[in-house]
């Protein structure tokens, strides 16, 4: 009987020695990105740089200094599941941000949800997310298929850009933002002729472009991202594409890749974005303290880091704790306020309904300077940009 108290007792202060230890560590976030491939300049050293900057602007989080950890997932699903399962389950890592790839981001949330651990994404696209996969310890920060397919496409189909061909990366994120966007387009009143699917990192689209061509659409989709998108639009160019009356429409662009293709193949391309720093004051002011950091303005990914790990230790000190659903419940009840979010919400279904924008990229005689790329064509309110919260599918909503 001694011996049996005797070990209910060492077990029970094993227990709360452990319990009261991982209370007392530091917040922990991790940014798990392309450092080195497609999506390195959309993300990568800049989402690291931006969740250091929302760490050192947050001050002491439950009287620690909050702390960032980052690894470079190689565009490898299973070397990015790994990466993340070390973290939460050996490294106490709290919460990870940005994941470019919408594979890997599934894997991931389903990985929170059993560890009641967060996840932040900033990168991803995959509507699933908030869809049929939700969780209720993961949110969508930026963007996803149905804002970024829906957006831009109505529209351009509005003003009379209403037969379409697309070319896509044939992934995840790719087939699933084609789909959003031919749905919207046929919805609009417009006929969708045809789509390819290009491998990721693709060096030669010679092909795809000369189906594009031959489909006689007026508008060229692309749904790729990166340095793939650059490298569709250079060769566009290099093809005629905008010299035979077709245009490309980049439902996935980023400021990198813009700057990458150049404003002569870029002009008059029309993208969507939730971000562009040179919107007003606040970014400006945003920009100009991370261009000194990297030497380059940010992108909708890399604003999104700060923002996501913002709010999120915003939450954890309004909830005095760092136990996932109670900052989760926090992250909920404040609405998102910073540079790039004006009264933003997260919804029960973990997508952050936002505005969005679309912009034009300007000709090399109407920019200013480098990274004066974009002219504003127009607000996308949050209600029209985000996907209606009863219609994704998601289990945490209830049926009506």
């Amino acid at each position: 009987m001694l011996r049996q108290a005797a070990a209910i007792g060492i077990a029970a202060f094993l227990f709360n020695t452990t319990h009261a230890s991982a209370a007392d560590l530091p917040v922990k976030i991790g940014v798990l990105g392309d450092q080195n491939s497609v999506y390195a300049d959309a993300g990568g050293r800049g989402s690291i740089e931006a969740a250091r900057m929302a760490v050192e602007d947050a001050g002491l989080v439950l009287g620690k200094p909050a702390e960032v950890v980052a690894a470079d997932f190689q565009l490898k699903v299973d070397v990015g599941v790994n990466i993340a399962r070390k973290w939460y389950d050996n490294e106490d890592v709290d919460v990870i941000i940005d994941v470019p790839f919408s594979g890997l981001a599934l894997a991931i949330a389903d990985m929170a949800s059993q560890r009641k651990k967060l996840a932040l994404f900033t990168a991803p696209a995959s509507s699933d997310i908030t869809g049929t996969k939700c969780t209720a310890f993961t949110a969508q920060w930026t963007y996803d298929n149905y804002s970024l397919g829906h957006g831009p496409t109505l529209g351009l189909v509005d003003r009379g850009d209403d037969t379409w061909f697309f070319i896509s990366t044939d992934n995840v994120f790719g087939v699933g933002l084609q789909n959003e966007a031919t749905q919207a387009v046929q919805a609009a009143g417009g006929t969708v002729f045809g789509a390819v699917r290009a491998p990721v990192a693709t060096a030669d689209y010679s092909s795809f472009l000369l189906q594009a061509q031959a489909s006689k659409a007026k508008v060229i989709g692309l749904t790729t991202a990166g340095a793939d998108l650059a490298t569709a639009v250079k060769q566009g160019e290099e093809f005629g594409v905008r010299a035979r009356g077709q245009k490309f429409a980049a439902l996935m662009a980023t400021l990198d890749a813009v700057d990458a293709i150049g404003l002569k193949a870029a002009q008059g391309l029309t993208v969507a974005e939730a971000f562009y720093w040179d919107q007003d004051d606040q970014t400006r002011a945003f920009a100009k303290r991370f261009s000194e950091r990297l030497g380059r303005m940010p992108t909708q990914v890399q604003a999104a880091a700060y923002s996501a790990v913002n709010h999120y230790l915003k939450a954890v000190k309004a909830a005095g704790s760092k136990e996932a659903e109670l900052v989760m419940g926090k992250m909920r009840s404040i609405p998102i306020n910073d540079f790039m979010s004006h009264d933003a919400v997260l919804r029960t279904d973990g997508r952050v309904q936002r505005e969005l924008y679309l912009f034009e990229v300007k000709s090399p005689q109407e920019s200013k300077a480098r990274w004066d790329y974009y002219k504003l064509l127009a607000t996308i309110p949050a209600e029209k940009a985000t996907r209606p919260i009863d219609q994704g599918g998601c289990p945490l909503i209830p049926e009506k």
